[in-house]
């Protein structure tokens, strides 16, 4: 096994933050042999590029495979687009090959630094799951390094279990080494676009159901500081894939052309008396000036990744971290519930930052986050306020039928968690068969409950 290295690690939000062993294998072989599967290792979690928000990825006083290293590209049908590619191959790497080519990836989340083995432990989606779904539907098949040191392949007809076990996984399974993905034929890297300025939470519903034939990718931006008669005020942003005839002439000269590689920097983690109610308003002000103001046509990465423009953008946040909760609720009396969650927020004295707000489609897989209905994502600071109020927006989602996203989650109880995921019993059937002495772990996984 190769020599391991205490480091601190932590999740996109900076919290917890959890001293773990690190080990980072550069080929099948290391994976088997080195990472120690089977031989001398009792507890680890594979790990991307560590944009998981919470402790998924984190393995306090244990063993973390950070898995970067195995990202080399196998094969490429140009003409079926169906690429095969080691796991540790993240998105932004997978858009410099294809895109140029005219594919593109058919899942993608708010940031390109995602791998395709973390893409699938979280199930990832994007602006347009009610239209495609989640990751799951763009995989054929998987390989995945099982906790007895051999490896298998996961499809829909093979090892079926082990494969829709996966999705929503969170790593728990084992360590996937390799995918077959289905990519999506583009003739331009742009899409046209539409903003919608949304002036109450009644308008933005009703513009959702309006413009869900017209636009495959829907995304809104809430102002949860308003309330009365503006709570649920926005901007609904919509977007189409722009083909070759559809773009202008100084687009169309160069129609699937890539991004650029000029970042602005976070270069230092935020003081805490940076974020207060004032840094709120002023943030929304301006999200609302440039959400309202758009152009007919965007390029990629503004339309899927418009924060992967600043890096480490995390640390404005504080060294206290953040964290993104993201709940479901069923469109079901979903008026009145987001009416009374948007309250509570705009009640609670913590401080929320970024807040998206979607529609999602039928969910599927065991431990997947979405199914039917609305979503909303919002950023807080961590705090010992936010600490006692998230129990109780956990109870109001849970008795509106809800549920949290594990991929972002970092402070859901083990109680609350498998009331919002009956299903989990399932998965644990499936991780007692695979995995019966419990080798993958994480602080998630024992924070949970989900172990053998």
């Amino acid at each position: 096994m190769a020599s391991a290295h205490k480091e601190k690690l932590a999740g996109w939000g900076n919290y917890p933050v959890i001293e773990s062993l690190t080990l980072n294998p550069r080929s099948e072989e290391e994976a088997k042999n080195e990472v120690g599967v089977g031989v001398g290792v009792d507890s680890i979690v594979p790990r991307g590029l560590g944009r998981s928000y919470g402790d998924q990825a984190v393995n306090d006083g244990r063993y973390v495979a950070i898995c970067t290293k195995l990202n080399h590209f196998l094969k490429f049908d140009q003409e079926e687009g169906i690429l095969e590619c080691e796991a540790g191959v993240n998105l932004e790497e997978i858009i410099q090959v294809v895109g140029p080519r005219g594919w593109f990836p058919m899942i993608c989340p708010g940031t390109k630094f995602v791998t395709i083995g973390g893409a699938i432990a979280n199930d990832i989606h994007g602006k347009a799951h009610h239209i495609d779904g989640s990751f799951v539907n763009c995989v054929i098949s998987f390989t995945i390094l099982l906790a007895d040191g051999s490896i298998v392949e996961a499809s829909r007809t093979e090892n079926s279990d082990l494969f829709w076990a996966n999705f929503g996984g969170l790593g728990l399974l084992g360590i996937i080494l390799t995918a077959k993905l289905r990519l999506r034929k583009i003739q331009t890297t742009y899409f046209r676009q539409k903003a919608v300025a949304i002036k109450n939470l009644d308008h933005m519903l009703e513009a959702l159901e309006k413009y869900d034939h017209e636009f495959n990718y829907s995304v809104a931006w809430i102002n949860v500081m308003k309330r009365g008669k503006q709570l649920g005020s926005g901007v609904l942003s919509l977007g189409n894939p722009a083909n070759l005839e559809d773009l202008p002439a100084r687009l169309r000269a160069n129609p699937l052309q890539l991004h650029s590689n000029r970042k602005l920097t976070v270069p230092f983690f935020f003081p805490s008396f940076a974020l207060n109610s004032l840094s709120v308003r002023v943030l929304n002000r301006v999200i609302a000036f440039v959400q309202n103001s758009p152009k007919n046509f965007v390029h990629y990465e503004k339309f899927f990744f418009p924060l992967d423009a600043i890096n480490d953008w995390n640390k404005g946040y504080g060294k206290r971290g953040f964290i993104q909760y993201q709940f479901v609720i069923p469109e079901t009396d979903g008026k009145r519930i987001l009416t009374e969650i948007l309250e509570m927020i705009a009640d609670s004295g913590c401080t929320p930052f970024l807040n998206v707000f979607k529609r999602m489609g039928d969910g599927q897989g065991i431990l997947s986050f979405p199914f039917k209905g609305y979503t909303l994502a919002i950023d807080f600071p961590v705090s010992k306020k936010l600490l006692e109020f998230t129990p109780k927006l956990d109870a109001k989602v849970l008795a509106a039928g809800g549920r949290l996203y594990l991929g972002k989650d970092a402070l859901l109880e083990e109680g609350m968690f498998k009331a919002m995921y009956p299903q989990y019993k399932e998965w644990i059937a499936i991780k007692q068969k695979y995995d019966p002495a419990n080798k993958f772990s994480s602080n998630l996984s024992r924070r949970l409950g989900l172990h053998s």
